[in-house]
């Protein structure tokens, strides 16, 4: 197991942690990492752009003119895509963007992002992380203590504080345990856990 120091909201050392090495001992495969983050991206997508067929659009189905004697090219509809107003030929319909990853390989991708945090030393737990008020100043004050930007927080309950509070700082993210996942982990550069967060993780992909 590795051990960690554990911080306060001063930045300062007050005990040390293991992490067990089934999670934060993963061997990195950058094609399980990348199926995955893909996947997710992939399911933010709504997939709901559309457009009009020439047998969507509304008119008539009368022949133009006739076909001989005009001098204009043969036309029978005023809802052909070559007309103004007309449908649209091979346009988008509302499709699923999704996908399908096997919940093994999700779940050993999640391991592998949080061994690669500990393998670049960008992985760091702090004791506790109560804000007494919904305060942008006190969260920022407790990040310049702890030297850290481009943050992902992971705290194990709904703190209303904490979250309000971060919301209008650039490169920063509270979620829960149970919102953990392998882009935002990768997406920020520093992850800090709050120490019973550990325990929470463990249970999830052990």
């Amino acid at each position: 197991m590795a051990a960690v120091d554990v911080l306060n909201s001063s930045g300062e050392k007050v005990s040390e942690t293991q992490l067990p090495d089934q999670i934060f001992n993963t061997p990195i495969k950058k094609s399980v990492l990348h199926q995955v983050v893909r996947s997710q991206l992939a399911a933010k997508r709504a997939g709901t752009a559309a457009c009009k067929t020439r047998g969507m659009v509304r008119g008539s189905t009368k022949k133009l003119f006739r076909q001989k004697g005009t001098g204009n090219a043969r036309a029978g509809s005023v809802k052909s895509p070559l007309r103004k107003g007309g449908g649209v030929i091979f346009g988008p319909s509302p499709r699923s963007f999704a996908i399908k990853v096997p919940k093994k390989v999700r779940k050993l991708a999640l391991k592998m992002a949080l061994s690669s945090k500990l393998e670049d030393k960008t992985i760091y737990v702090i004791d506790d992380f109560k804000l007494q008020a919904i305060k942008t100043k006190e969260f920022v004050n407790v990040l310049n203590s702890l030297d850290l930007s481009d943050l992902l927080i992971v705290s194990d309950a709904e703190d209303t504080n904490l979250l309000l509070s971060s919301r209008n700082i650039p490169d920063v993210k509270v979620i829960k345990t149970e919102g953990l996942n392998v882009y935002d982990i990768l997406k920020f550069k520093n992850l800090l856990l709050v120490e019973s967060t550990i325990k929470n993780i463990e249970g999830r992909l052990c």
